[in-house]
């Protein structure tokens, strides 16, 4: 079996190194991860920023910080993913209807599907995307 990798801080990290986000095993601190997100400079011009935590061809895990207000328009992705809310409270609009999703929610939506995120207060969710492996097994 590998060593097991330790995530990455954006203040330590330098570009053009590895940063192992494809590691066989990872290890994460996300109360960590969520303040170097709140410090950094996007979330304090837009109000929002992202990590890529975890980056495989088929897999990739994403933390969000929001302040309130804050959303992504309107997007949609080839893969399934689930949004687990691990602070706060967001509201997710699909074609049809809104669902508002508070701390320790977590919502599975199918590939293909347009939607949008607001964060209704204070916000932390982490995305997960299952992407379609090419040329692999379908569902059953």
């Amino acid at each position: 079996m590998g060593k097991i990798e330790e995530g990455y801080s954006f203040e330590q990290h330098v570009e053009g190194q590895s940063r192992r986000l494809d590691a066989l095993m990872l290890r994460l601190n996300l109360p960590q991860e969520l303040e170097e997100l709140r410090q950094g400079a996007p979330f304090g011009t837009n109000g929002h920023n992202g990590k890529t935590l975890v980056k495989h061809p088929d897999l990739r895990v994403v933390l969000m910080a929001f302040k309130p207000g804050a959303n992504l328009s309107q997007h949609r992705t080839v893969g399934r993913l689930t949004l687990q809310t691990l602070e706060g409270r967001v509201r997710l609009t699909l074609e049809s209807e809104q669902i508002e999703l508070s701390t320790g929610m977590l919502f599975a939506l199918g590939p293909s599907v347009s939607h949008d995120l607001e964060a209704i207060e204070p916000s932390a969710v982490l995305l997960t995307i299952a992407w379609p492996i090419q040329g692999g097994a379908t569902d059953p």
